[in-house]
């Protein structure tokens, strides 16, 4: 495989001085902190004067540090289910424990934030995970609540998302301190927007032969795109990946040496198993080039000029949030697009929203592409869901049938 890109290392800085920035406001009292959903309203929240935390990131990194099976009970004991989300089970049990993987940037564990953020568009378990914190801090949840499975995003559907964003405003500035201001608030939405955009080209780079990064890459890669989307920081770092990778390409350096077949992996990814996960696929020289789950920060909607309309549409037409059919026809264009020989559906047992295999798109896609495709039984966290043995059994013989159709 190709060595780590040398852009990691800055990846790596900012990621650091994000997470000490947060626990520095937080223990100072230096700005206030506010929670937010991955997909959440977090332009605003810049423009208010919050130093924003994402707590999904928090169960990545449980999750790939594989400290999430460890903590998971202590959730399960008080009551939440084994079944609900594992990136808010281990989360939970993280903070009954006292343990976390941000003692590695020198935090104890996350931010106590003044107020949490919410958006149910990817699902409903952030709310009720922001609801503990919220009884346990004696602070506010406040949010949006969405539309589910959208056919054609409307008028009508952006209207309601970006009133009830509006609607923030005044329950926000309080806890801020502040009134927004509305330059503010363009140049968060600037950065947001040219973050978003050179993270889809470097994405987008996997098309050419060889692929100069994997949807392992991209994992990792991501980190800037959820924590700095808002920021300058956040657009300052894919300029600097989109060059390195596009020196990749034009030296013909792969991710994966001498790549033979190019994988769509669909659905979350398996934290604790990134590394075996890409070592199996490169060992067969096979790269997964494309994923849905790292085109979820590709927010192209977004539009300084037109703030919270855009932040609603954003919202409404992320990948998540769709139908059946409107998935399908994204799926079979990033398939034409990356020149897909198979797709893999992770079918993730906390995670129905991110699963799409279970009302048979596997099978129509199969039928429609002409082309193989797996499901693997697993989880984003909980590593009791996942077998090795008969996961690497299953892709071994799914290669094998890439390999009868050339």
């Amino acid at each position: 495989m190709a060595g780590e890109l040398a852009s990691t290392g800055r990846m790596k800085e900012l990621m650091a001085s994000h997470f000490r920035g947060l626990d520095e406001a937080a223990r100072e009292k230096s700005a206030p902190v506010a929670w937010c959903s991955s997909v959440g309203p977090c332009e605003l929240l810049h423009a208010l004067g919050f130093k924003v935390y994402f707590p999904e990131n928090h169960g990545a990194l449980l999750g790939a540090t594989r400290a999430a099976n460890a903590v998971l009970p202590r959730a399960h004991a008080l009551g939440y289910s084994p079944d609900v989300c594992s990136y808010l089970c281990s989360d939970i049990g993280s903070y009954l424990a006292g343990k976390s993987p941000l003692r590695r940037f020198g935090l104890k564990g996350p931010p106590r934030a003044d107020v949490l953020v919410f958006n149910t568009n990817q699902c409903h378990d952030v709310r009720n995970w922001f609801e503990f914190y919220g009884r346990k801090w004696g602070v506010p949840v406040v949010g949006v609540t969405s539309y589910r499975t959208v056919e054609e995003v409307t008028g009508a559907m952006v209207d309601a998302v970006a009133g009830q964003i509006e609607d923030l405003v005044p329950l926000l500035e309080p806890i801020a301190g502040t009134r927004l201001d509305p330059v503010r608030l363009e140049r968060a939405f600037a950065s947001s927007r040219e973050c978003t955009r050179h993270w889809k080209r470097c994405l987008e780079t996997a098309a050419h032969r060889p692929a100069p990064l994997s949807f392992f890459d991209g994992t990792i890669q991501m980190g800037p795109a959820v924590v700095l989307r808002g920021t300058p920081e956040g657009a300052e770092y894919y300029r600097l990946l989109l060059g390195e990778l596009e020196q990749r390409v034009a030296g013909g350096v792969g991710a994966v040496e001498g790549e033979r077949f190019r994988i769509y992996w669909d659905g979350m990814p398996i934290w604790g198993k990134l590394r075996e996960l890409s070592e199996l696929f490169a060992r067969f020289r096979t790269c997964v080039v494309a994923s849905t789950y790292c085109n979820s920060w590709i927010f192209e909607a977004l539009d300084p000029a037109d703030p919270f309309r855009s932040m609603a549409r954003a919202s409404l037409e992320l990948f998540i949030a769709r139908a059946e059919g409107p998935k399908e026809a994204y799926i079979e264009r990033m398939t034409a697009f990356y020149g897909i020989d198979g797709i893999l559906f992770h079918d993730a047992r906390t995670c129905p929203n991110n699963s799409n295999t279970r009302y048979g798109m596997p099978g129509r896609l199969r039928e429609r592409l002409g082309i193989p495709v797996l499901t693997i039984d697993g989880d984003l966290n909980d590593l009791r869901c996942y077998s090795e043995e008969q996961s690497r059994t299953n892709i071994e013989g799914f290669v094998e049938q890439l390999e009868q159709g050339r």
